[in-house]
């Protein structure tokens, strides 16, 4: 279901409550139930003492009595399927908002994720979405519970009293007052609350990821150190809004009390001036009490309105946050696509005030091996991220085929780009589903076949079981020559023309890296291949090299012709001593 979040937060709530609204409207029946036997008891006490036990109608007083004890029964039935319905109809909610704000999160840019931490993220897609399932269950049930209850006992006790109903209408807006005015400040002291939850989770996610490091360098206390800052400030969050939610509740509490009070003394008096009865002023009380519990829980249910409502602006924050690379309303697809490449005058930086390429132009042909060396930091990589399209230029051009990528569906673009790079992800799964990844519908033939020709499949043999062996969180149970292997199957099966190796081998010993070498040649036969590198033995079969110096670059030609210029590439091999 397509849903258009520029409308108000209200409004996209609603439309998450709607799919499911043959269970909300069974949530609402019995809590209009639960609301009738509130209001339905006193009223029924009152009927029966001032007829029945007056005509000593002894039975029938008993009778009534038994069919409201039934009555508070079938109340605490209603209250079990109230609970059970209600809850499973909010999980149904969080499901749809988790399955939207991930799929969300799955077409944003990579410019979001520069910006925005793992363990931020993790915490808006779970703990916030928790809350706001509390709230999609609670609200709409306690609202029509509370509602009910509360109007309908201020017309009976109006029809009971007015005198007496007039001084709860007048401390009624008092609490009013109150209760709008710390719900504010609630909201502003949970909101607090959701961010720091964000930077815990996120110094959970480094420390945990990081942990090989942290004991490499015995540099546990600082991340200890890390954690506990993180966690303080997590605790005084949490104590604001507790405070916030201490002075809400006693503030309740005290006028609740009061009112309770008021009753007492302003029916004392009516009592007193002989224009009120006894029996008349118990059902008062008995009223007073249905209609302040329902108070009680509307602000018990604040807590739950704050921390829900704070959950689901920052679940909306993401939703409304647009990808910054979107397909053109008439894009293409890129189809039997030759592998030609061109920059045109391209310009690009992460911020206006820092610029990482200036005027680059470069062609490559289709089938040709492009080499692209140079000081760590020049734009290399950048420059291969724009190919893809995972950024757009400032200025200029970039072109596959002769066509500008921002003219092409995004998907079409990427599924004929294949990138190697130096840090290979491994998904937490089996070698079998790691290598699938690169063409998800791949058999189990093709899969041993790509895995043959990225020299892994004897190494994949020799594990526990095989093709199913979990290779763990990013892939801890293999070696850095088998992921790098692992990736290059998945390249291999995936079978794009353009290959995009972003120092695919410079983590590894020299044996592994000739291997793997050997992989990566038979691999980018015939294909179109940018390879980034700083070790210049592994360029040397390029077709063209282009060194990057200064944010541009500097020279481009074969190997003979950069060593003939002894210039940037020849004091490169130099440095290497290459010969």
């Amino acid at each position: 279901m397509k849903r258009d979040f520029s409308k108000s937060r209200l409004s996209i709530f609603v439309s998450y409550l709607r799919p499911h609204r043959r269970v909300f409207a069974l949530d609402m029946f019995f809590s209009f139930l639960i609301a009738a036997v509130d209001l339905v008891f006193p009223y029924v006490s009152r009927w029966s003492m001032n007829t029945l036990l007056p005509n000593r109608a002894f039975g029938a007083f008993f009778a009534v009595m038994a069919c409201m004890l039934a009555a508070y029964l079938l109340r605490s039935v209603f209250n079990y399927l109230i609970t059970v319905i209600g809850h499973g109809m909010g999980m149904k909610v969080e499901t749809d908002m988790r399955r939207d704000v991930f799929n969300h999160m799955q077409e944003l840019s990579y410019s979001f994720f520069d910006k925005n931490r793992t363990g931020v993220l993790l915490a808006r897609v779970t703990n916030d979405l928790f809350e706001v399932v509390e709230l999609a269950h609670h609200g709409p049930e306690n609202i029509l519970i509370c509602s009910l209850t509360i109007v309908g006992a201020m017309v009976v006790l109006l029809l009971i009293n007015w005198r007496l109903a007039l001084v709860l209408l007048v401390l009624l807006p008092v609490l009013i007052w109150f209760t709008m005015r710390q719900r504010r400040r609630m909201q502003e002291a949970n909101r607090e609350v959701k961010v720091k939850v964000g930077e815990i989770n996120a110094a959970i996610e480094s420390g945990i990821s990081g942990i090989r490091t942290s004991k490499a360098f015995a540099n546990e206390a600082e991340e200890d150190a890390k954690f506990d800052k993180a966690n303080e400030a997590y605790r005084s969050s949490r104590n604001a809004f507790y405070k916030a939610m201490g002075l809400f509740n006693g503030g309740i509490e005290a006028t609740v009390g009061i009112m309770q009070v008021a009753v007492i003394a302003a029916g004392g008096f009516l009592i007193m001036r002989g224009q009120m009865n006894y029996i008349d002023l118990i059902t008062f009380t008995l009223y007073i009490s249905t209609f302040t519990s329902p108070v009680r829980k509307l602000a018990q249910f604040m807590e739950i309105y704050t921390t829900g409502m704070a959950g689901f602006d920052r679940f909306l924050e993401i939703m409304r946050t647009q990808p910054d690379i979107k397909d053109a309303p008439d894009a293409e697809e890129l189809t039997d696509v030759r592998g030609e490449i061109a920059l045109e005058h391209v310009s690009f930086g992460y911020s206006e005030d820092r610029p990482v390429l200036e005027d680059v132009s470069l062609h490559i042909a289709p089938g040709e091996t492009y080499a692209l060396v140079g000081a760590s930091g020049g734009g290399k990589t950048t420059l291969c991220h724009l190919i893809p399209r995972f950024y757009d230029v400032q200025e200029g051009r970039v072109l596959v085929d002769g066509h500008d990528v921002r003219s092409l569906t995004q998907a079409s673009l990427r599924r004929n780009i294949g990138i190697i790079q130096q840090d290979v992800f491994i998904f937490a799964g089996t070698v079998m589903e790691n290598i699938r990844y690169g063409r998800p519908e791949a058999t189990d033939k093709e899969v041993y076949a790509a895995a043959v020709q990225a020299e892994i499949h004897e190494d994949i043999m020799q594990m526990p079981d095989g093709y199913q062996t979990f290779v763990g969180e990013r892939g801890v149970q293999l070696s850095g020559g088998q992921k790098q292997r692992l990736s290059i199957a998945r390249v291999i099966l995936k079978n794009p023309p353009i290959i995009i190796l972003d120092e695919a081998t410079s983590a590894l010993d020299s044996v592994t890296e000739v291997r793997i070498q050997e992989s990566l040649d038979r691999l980018s036969e015939g294909k179109t291949c940018l390879v980034i590198a700083h070790r210049l033995s592994t360029v040397r079969r390029a077709d063209r090299i282009a060194v990057v110096q200064g944010h541009r670059i500097a020279e481009e030609g074969s190997r003979v012709e950069l060593l003939k210029l002894n210039g940037a590439y020849a004091a490169l091999e130099q440095a290497q001593e290459l010969k």
